[in-house]
């Protein structure tokens, strides 16, 4: 018969117990910077057929994120957190904010899942990666959200019937960018390192500098001038990979947002509803730009990366089996 010593009796509970604050403090944490980024994303909500929607909903990401980072565990700390955030908008809580905080758990959950059918990585280094996280994380995951807000909208009697398309599709547009902006900046934080040399920490300093002024310029100019920032969403996907072209992406997006909903620049002569459409137009078109370039730029180095210690090996070998040398001496 096995015997349990008296340490390990003691360490089990406590072991648990452990484990059960690490998990309840993840749930806080994950809570906490759902409710930050919603506050930060109801900064610029603009009104669409009577129903509040926000062009750039970063928690989303947060949750796509968080999913990704803890598992199937992660799920309560955003359905609190989603809680939070309808609470505060509607004073209190209904039939539809239970609705609303549904669908903004089961979208997220759903994004993870497919992702984690398909051999998602979190590195993003692979071009698989990066059209499963846009297609299956981004575009298929937010429909439950998009389809969930604007029914209970329209259940609730807040949206009229035939608002029902335009307001979706301004749901789903605000949570697929909080997605595909969000979610590669938090998945690249933990792979952050230390440039290189001081060539490669210079050529990040301006690259980040470059991007804010020429955002803020392209985006609050008179003339349509938004292509501009497509250059540095390239230069920096090459250079960079992941860490550089979410940076670049997360600065276009939140230029480009503050301007939409202020209606100045090339956004000033728009209807709402076109301001809308062509924002998100170039939110999508940054992001798809840079994640899918950076992905391919990832992959390829890795590619290389293996055929060079694949011929080193190969080299070592025929140096070891060639007539003459020392080891076929021995």
């Amino acid at each position: 018969m096995a015997r349990t010593s008296p340490a390990t009796g003691r360490a089990g509970p406590e072991g648990r117990g452990r484990r059960l604050a690490a998990d309840c403090l993840r749930v806080v944490v994950i809570a906490v910077v759902y409710y930050a980024g919603g506050r930060l994303g109801l900064l610029r909500e603009v009104t669409v057929e009577g129903a509040v929607v926000t062009p750039f909903w970063p928690p989303t990401g947060i949750a796509v994120s968080a999913l990704l980072f803890f598992g199937y565990r992660a799920w309560p700390g955003i359905a609190i957190g989603a809680t939070l955030v309808i609470w505060t908008m509607a004073d209190g809580l209904d039939l539809s904010s239970i609705g609303f905080v549904a669908g903004n758990t089961f979208a997220p959950l759903l994004s993870y899942v497919l992702l984690r059918r398909t051999g998602f990585r979190h590195q993003l280094d692979r071009l698989r990666d990066g059209a499963g996280l846009v297609f299956l994380g981004a575009f298929a995951g937010m429909l439950i959200s998009a389809t969930t807000g604007a029914l209970m909208g329209v259940t609730g009697g807040d949206i009229d019937p035939p608002d029902f398309w335009p307001v979706w599709t301004a749901w789903w547009a605000g949570d697929v960018v909080g997605v595909l902006v969000v979610t590669p900046l938090l998945l690249a934080v933990p792979r952050l390192r230390r440039p290189r040399g001081w060539p490669a920490a210079a050529e990040a300093v301006v690259l980040m500098v470059a991007t804010a002024l020429l955002s803020v310029f392209a985006t609050r100019s008179t003339v349509n001038l938004l292509f501009l920032v497509f250059p540095l969403l390239v230069w920096a996907s090459l250079r960079f990979q992941l860490a550089g072209s979410a940076f670049c992406v997360a600065v276009v997006s939140v230029s480009a947002t503050w301007a939409a909903t202020e209606r100045t620049g090339g956004f000033a002569r728009h209807s709402l509803i076109e301001g809308m459409i062509s924002l998100q137009a170039l939110n999508g078109s940054a992001a798809l730009t840079a994640l899918l370039l950076a992905a391919v730029t990832a992959e390829k180095r890795n590619t290389l990366r293996r055929i060079e210690e694949a011929c080193a090996e190969l080299a070592e070998m025929v140096d070891r089996l060639a007539p003459g040398s020392r080891s076929t001496r021995l």
